[in-house]
């Protein structure tokens, strides 16, 4: 999950802000795995910059395999805002998301992505594959902010699967 070959990176450094509320999605991960789900947790920021949703993984408590993270953060989120579409709004999440959790990300219009870990084998924003700067698509492109306490939310990850093994 730290290896930096192939990724995009996006030359953007996290803000205080950004760190701070890293820290927040750490704890909606660290909820996950006391569930015994992957530990990937999630925050919707509203344009003010304060948290309008949380979100983690729940895919086995639901038993439904679209319910990362990032998908059940920007539901609520939607809820909360009565709209599709989360202008002005910033996605935190403590993995880089998939290529499912960035086509949900370019449908929502989030205009601000800020994650944790690099995902090697999965990741869609930088490291596997690049969907939310991908020019050919018909979306706005959304600033990411990748790697922001990368080392932690690695770890987060490291300790539960080793756990399982």
């Amino acid at each position: 999950m730290r290896s930096s070959e192939g990724r995009q990176m996006s030359g953007i450094p996290p803000s205080e802000h950004d760190l701070e509320v890293m820290g927040a999605a750490l704890l909606e991960a660290e909820a996950a795995a006391n569930e015994g789900e992957i530990p990937v947790g999630a925050l919707i920021l509203g344009p003010d910059g304060n948290v309008i949703a949380t979100g983690r993984n729940s895919r086995v408590l639901e038993k439904d395999p679209t319910a990362h993270a990032e998908v059940n953060v920007i539901r609520e989120a939607a809820r909360v805002l009565g709209d599709r579409v989360l202008d002005g709004c910033t996605l935190v999440v403590t993995l880089e998301p998939c290529v499912m959790c960035a086509g949900v990300i370019l449908a929502a219009r989030v205009p601000r992505v800020v994650f944790g870990a690099w995902d090697d084998k999965a990741g869609a924003v930088g490291s596997v594959y690049d969907l939310l700067r991908d020019g050919r698509l018909p979306h706005a492109v959304p600033e990411v902010v990748g790697g922001v306490r990368a080392d932690e939310c690695a770890a987060l990850l490291e300790r539960f699967f080793r756990a399982r093994r």
